[in-house]
């Protein structure tokens, strides 16, 4: 079957080849790049062709879905002002992506859990994939990145991540931190993790039981994402994310028939609406087999951090050992950027984004996950005296979280031996800034936010106003 793929390759010339048919004595005049006339049918033929290939395709699809008995959506309701979506955007402000005790969180988290969804696509990463020669060079090729965006009835959007990974497995200890898997109990488990810390920082999320055949297949108008469906073996519904190095079954995900477990991050604002900056991390990683970063050398490293814009004149270092105290307990290693709004200036709020290779080993501490922390040694008070409370009997952190996580429709979302690892290595964050205070002293040590910091935020400004 002919392609449209035969005509154009990753940059290749697309013109069809002189020789292929006879070369004619008469050309059109007339005719812009004085092509031979049955050079110029044999292109035509080929695109009819492409033409006929591509309905074809539809019509399998279209007979699939009538054997599915799969339906037509229902109509989308209007847009309104009072979404929970919209009201999560509208609250963004300089603190966090949301106040404290927020009711407009958790209705945003009931309606991504409840309601119908309309459309399914992939993520913008994926649709750049899609048209990459050598995805390589976008992302490593690890073959477990699979996401989609899916919209709901009162046109939110989250990011679904569905479930690839057992909650009682452990990542293998041989794997590299870019080639774990990603999962979506991991997501569930940050954004809890995120409140309990006051950090507000990581965007609702939630678990969700998903019909893969009525909730993505049938309503997404990507053909790309309808051609990778199939059955599997066991009669179970099956999909994978169609890129260069994981178009193979073995990649894929299946339902059980139809549902499958996932986390669903709810959408910041769009880059429109409220501009966000992506900055690399100072203490990024090596992302090769055998690299090191100069912080993993270099015991003096915070000292050039420090001298480098913004991190010296605003409390941009202080949030990235926020960040760094916070994908610790989470066993994070995978923290090579952040995102801030730009609306909110250097001192702006970091967004801790993608968190779902956290949680893969609770048997193991990575201890330079905390580098930002034992190397700056300082830490704000507001986030010491958090840490301080949660290390308490009657709040402990593993207690505080085996509650919270008992609001999600996935519970259990993370096994007893997760949660008693927050336990451990909250103690071990605390250790290190005790040694820094006898190193340094609590003065140079601890510091206290500006006044403006520990304003209510009933008096604040938003970042889509």
């Amino acid at each position: 079957m002919l392609h449209s793929s035969h005509v154009a390759q990753c940059g290749k010339n697309s013109s069809p080849k002189p020789g292929w048919l006879p070369r004619p004595q008469v050309t059109w005049k007339n005719f812009c790049d004085q092509r031979d006339a049955r050079n110029f049918l044999n292109l035509c033929l080929l695109q009819f062709l492409t033409l006929i290939a591509t309905v074809l395709g539809l019509q399998r699809r279209r007979m699939y879905k009538e054997q599915l008995n799969l339906t037509s959506p229902e109509p989308p309701v209007q847009l309104h002002q009072e979404a929970s979506w919209v009201q999560f955007h509208l609250g963004i402000n300089r603190h966090g992506l949301y106040p404290r005790s927020s009711p407009v969180v958790s209705k945003l988290l009931q309606d991504m859990r409840d309601f119908p969804t309309i459309s399914a696509d992939y993520s913008q990463d994926e649709k750049a994939l899609l048209g990459a020669c050598d995805c390589s060079q976008i992302v490593k090729p690890s073959g477990v990145h699979l996401k989609l965006v899916l919209r709901f009835s009162d046109f939110g959007k989250a990011m679904f991540k569905p479930m690839r990974q057992q909650r009682d497995e452990e990542t293998p200890e041989d794997f590299f931190y870019f080639i774990d898997f990603q999962r979506h109990n991991a997501e569930i488990a940050a954004f809890h993790l995120d409140r309990i810390l006051d950090f507000r920082r990581v965007p609702p999320t939630v678990g969700r039981l998903v019909n893969i055949t009525k909730e993505i297949l049938e309503v997404t108008r990507n053909e790309i994402l309808q051609s990778v469906f199939f059955v599997s073996p066991a009669s179970n519904v099956c999909f994978f994310a169609k890129c260069p190095y994981m178009c193979k079954t073995e990649y894929a995900v299946c339902g059980n028939p139809h549902l499958l477990e996932g986390s669903l991050s709810a959408f910041l604002p769009s880059l429109n609406l409220a501009p966000r900056l992506s900055v690399p991390n100072p203490w990024i990683r090596s992302y090769s087999l055998a690299g090191r970063e100069e912080w993993e050398v270099n015991p003096l490293y915070c000292t050039t951090v420090k001298q480098l814009y913004p991190q010296g004149s605003s409390d941009r270092l202080l949030n990235i050992i926020d960040m760094a105290i916070f994908d610790f307990l989470t066993g994070n290693m995978d923290r090579h950027h952040y995102e801030m709004f730009t609306r909110f200036g250097d001192d702006g709020f970091l967004i801790h984004l993608d968190n779902a290779r956290g949680f893969g080993r609770h048997s193991h501490d990575e201890v330079s996950i905390l580098a930002p922390l034992f190397q700056c040694c300082r830490i704000k008070r507001k986030t010491l005296l958090h840490l301080q409370l949660l290390a308490q009997a009657e709040y402990r952190l593993s207690d505080v979280m085996r509650e919270s996580l008992l609001e999600d429709q996935l519970s259990p979302v993370l096994t007893e031996p997760h949660l008693l690892a927050l336990d451990r290595r909250l103690q071990t964050v605390l250790r290190t800034v005790q040694d820094c205070i006898e190193a340094h002293g609590e003065q140079s040590v601890v510091a206290d936010g500006p006044l403006g910091q520990w304003a209510p935020d009933s008096s604040r400004a938003n970042a889509t106003s």
